[in-house]
């Protein structure tokens, strides 16, 4: 499967939204229940404002019925997507003053 390096990859809160949240039919509230924690935590989870600590990872792995890897898995490639970009665009704005530098 080629990765498309121009589209981030998915957030862990944006996979809770969209594929599980509709799959285990509870509301919320009742997920923030059963993962407990608060449900200020869960919308900034699923609002993409939080990361998936491993902590969260455990949790949600007992809730899914899955591996806490599969979280932090997520997690990782996500954040390191964004570390390359922001690298990306430092570096490509040192080139651009020394290129201004040079030309002055």
């Amino acid at each position: 499967m080629k990765v498309d390096k121009a589209c981030p990859p998915p957030h862990p809160g944006a996979v809770l939204r969209e594929k599980v949240l509709p799959d285990i039919g509870l509301t919320k509230s009742a997920m923030a229940r059963r993962l407990q924690i608060s449900r200020t935590l869960l919308y900034g989870l699923l609002g993409e404002r939080y990361s998936v600590t491993p902590e969260m990872a455990l949790k949600l792995a007992r809730l899914c019925r899955n591996r806490p890897e599969f979280w932090l898995n997520l997690q990782r490639d996500y954040d390191l997507w964004h570390a390359a970009r922001t690298m990306k665009l430092k570096a490509a704005n040192r080139a651009a003053e020394m290129n201004a530098d040079a030309a002055a």
